[in-house]
């Protein structure tokens, strides 16, 4: 029977992180980049990621590599300190699987526990029912829709805003020296 398994990322993971994003770089809407980042590239970025005390994820089936979950600062001002924005990508195999729901699940509690008290879902592409649906499941209110604002594909796109909060969200204030 094959084992799941949710861990935090290695340097050893940077190979399937970087192919499955890549697909999604040529093949989808969910990012807008069209060019794929390099191996280096992805180092650099998880780097940062773990840098600022924030969880970057792999989800594994048999130690094979299906995805991988993020989450980075909202915006790089220190008063967007307590806010991030989450990333969340499958290997094209993987969807479907609920895998994506494992993910962003452990993902939330890590951020939680972090002392993060809002996320934020920028989802590219309005048709992309697959990152609104696992978001709406997992408690996060659409927010907005950007439209037509990125070029991808051949066709114009939108993205769609959505959040949640953690904790105790805007309720109180944040507990000062728990995150960055």
């Amino acid at each position: 029977m094959a084992q799941l398994l949710i861990r935090s990322s290695t340097e050893a993971d940077l190979a399937a992180i970087t192919r499955i994003y890549s697909h999604h770089v040529l093949h989808g809407t969910g990012t807008f980049e069209t060019t794929p980042p390099t191996e280096a590239d992805m180092h650099t970025r998880r780097a940062d990621v773990l840098s600022k005390g924030l969880p970057w994820l792999v989800i594994c089936r048999d130690q094979e590599v299906l995805g991988f979950a993020y989450a980075n600062w909202f915006k790089p001002r220190p008063a967007y300190r307590f806010s991030v924005e989450d990333s969340i990508y499958l290997a094209p195999e993987a969807a479907g699987q609920g895998l994506g729901k494992l993910l962003m699940t452990e993902l939330l509690a890590r951020l939680e526990r972090a002392g993060i008290r809002r996320v934020m879902a920028v989802i590219g592409d309005s048709h992309n029912a697959g990152s609104v649906g696992l978001h709406t499941a997992l408690g996060f209110e659409r927010v907005g829709v950007v439209p037509s604002c990125g070029w991808k594909l051949g066709r114009w796109l939108d993205i769609v805003l959505m959040q949640r909060s953690l904790g105790a969200g805007d309720a109180s204030a944040p507990e000062e020296g728990v995150i960055g």
